[in-house]
C-alpha cells in the first residue's frame, strides 16, 4: 500500500489590454492518493526472496573477506590483537599459509600408516600423539599463561549471533517461569 498526499495550487492575476489589474484568482487543490498492490502469481515473490538471499550471502562473504584481508596486513606490519580482548576471535583463525602447510605436514605423517619392518617387534611403531592441526604445541594446558598455550577456538560472527539468541531465549525463559 502507497499513500500520496498532493498539493496543486495556481495563483493568478490577470491583466487587461493597458495592462490594469482586473482582478485575483487562487485556485487550490489538495488531495491524497492510495495504492494497493496485489501479486497476481508468486513467482515475483519467490524471485525476490531469491535474489535477498543472494545479497546476504555475497554481504557475507564480503565481510570474510575484508576481515581476513585486515588481519593479513595487521598481521604483515607485525601487530596482532591481545588474546582476551573483545575483538581477538575476528583474527585468531587468520595464519600464513607456511604455518599452514607446516602444520598440515605434520598432521599427514600423523595419520600415515608406518612403514612396514621386517620384524615388527625389533622397534616399536611410531604412534601419533597430534590428531588435528588445532593441538601442535606441548603445553596444553588452557590458562593462557604462556606461548605455548592452546588459544580458545575462533569465534566467526554468525557463531557470535547464534550465542546471543541463546542468551535472549534463555531470559526470556527465566522471565516467564518467575
Amino acid at each position: 500500500m502507497t499513500f500520496s498526499p498532493f498539493y496543486m495550487g495556481n495563483h493568478t492575476t490577470p491583466w487587461d489590454d493597458q495592462m490594469v489589474q482586473q482582478s485575483y484568482t487562487a485556485a487550490e487543490n489538495w488531495g491524497f492518493q492510495v495504492n494497493f498492490m496485489v501479486p497476481l502469481d508468486k513467482r515475483g515473490l519467490e524471485q525476490c526472496r531469491a535474489i535477498a538471499a543472494r545479497q546476504q550471502a555475497k554481504m557475507e562473504l564480503d565481510y570474510e573477506l575484508v576481515r581476513v584481508l585486515k588481519c593479513g596486513e595487521l598481521q604483515q606490519k607485525g601487530f596482532m590483537l591481545i588474546p582476551g580482548s573483545r575483538v581477538y576471535h575476528m583474527c585468531s583463525d587468520v595464519i600464513p599459509i607456511s604455518a599452514w602447510k607446516k602444520a598440515e605436514q605434520k598432521v599427514l605423517k600423523c595419520k600415515e600408516p608406518p612403514k612396514p619392518w621386517y620384524k615388527p617387534w625389533y622397534k616399536p611403531k611410531e604412534t601419533c600423539k597430534m590428531s588435528s592441526l588445532t593441538v601442535q604445541r606441548k603445553d596444553t594446558t588452557p590458562n593462557l599463561d604462556g606461548p605455548n598455550d592452546l588459544q580458545p577456538a575462533p569465534k566467526t560472527s554468525i557463531v557470535i549471533e547464534q550465542e546471543a539468541k541463546k542468551i535472549v531465549v534463555e531470559k526470556k525463559a527465566t522471565k516467564e517461569t518467575k
